[in-house]
């Protein structure tokens, strides 16, 4: 038998106190105070790594990752989304219960967070879902070269920001940071997909990853959490691990 690495310490986890969902806001509250944005993103695989089942994350959902998901948007101020995922999955604008709003507003947050897409081309339709089914006004994301003709098309249902640096017809990921914080909308929560999600790796700006993942295997030739040309090896350590009875295990990592 081959001998353990060196200085490896290795917990078996087993039972422990239940996980009162009252204290779910204070397991995954953002750090205090925050002086820049903070981006965690919040994803769900299978056992095999794929992030969708029939081409839509909702597939590997079960109660406790949707429970989950209604915490994580209470707790941010922005939700961040590519235009692509926004059409797959269809979105709308945040919902939150009563007591939810309250417990914002308790924090000095809006009532609702907004949806923030994040689109080069533009390319967003009026009568798409985020615009016609949100309380709050959505934040389109977009490059230099198409803000003007995208804020036209989309004026009096989103507010168009335009967030290029040298290159005119992409958008910069720090640039768009500068425009939420300038906001004030400091804690991001960044919902994929997989193309968004392996930019922010790329460029090292991720500060979070709460990563579900479902008792099932899904094969075939799903996508990963993270789809991209480039590489990084950041350094992440465990915050915390939670499981439920359905087999689920919630992870949150922050960077190290």
């Amino acid at each position: 038998m081959a001998e353990p690495d060196a200085g490896t310490k290795l917990t078996l986890l087993g039972d422990t106190d239940t996980v009162s969902p009252d204290a779910l806001p204070d397991l995954y509250a953002y750090p205090e105070p925050l002086s820049r944005c903070w981006v965690r993103s919040n994803f769900i695989t299978s056992l095999d790594g794929g992030a969708t089942l029939d081409g839509v994350s909702g597939g590997l959902a079960g109660p406790g990752d949707r429970a989950l998901f209604k915490v994580l948007r209470e707790l941010a101020d922005v939700v961040l989304v590519g235009a692509g995922t926004v059409r797959m999955e269809h979105y709308g604008g945040a919902v939150l219960s009563a007591a939810a709003r309250a417990a914002r507003q308790r924090r000095g947050q809006a009532e609702l967070p907004p949806i923030a897409i994040v689109t080069a081309s533009g390319r967003l339709d009026r009568d798409m879902k985020v615009f016609t089914a949100s309380e709050v006004t959505p934040i389109v994301l977009t490059s230099a070269d198409v803000a003007v003709d995208t804020r036209s098309r989309l004026s009096g249902v989103a507010d168009v920001l335009s967030c290029s640096d040298r290159d005119t017809a992409t958008v910069d990921l720090g640039v768009v940071l500068d425009r939420l914080a300038a906001k004030d909308l400091l804690r991001v929560l960044t919902e994929g997909g997989p193309t968004l999600h392996a930019a922010f790796i790329e460029s090292d700006r991720l500060d979070e990853l709460c990563l579900t993942i479902a008792p099932t295997l899904v094969g075939g030739s799903a996508r990963r959490i993270a789809t991209g040309p480039g590489q990084i090896d950041a350094g992440y350590t465990r915050a915390h691990l939670i499981a439920d009875d359905a087999g689920y295990l919630y992870t949150r990592y922050v960077r190290a």
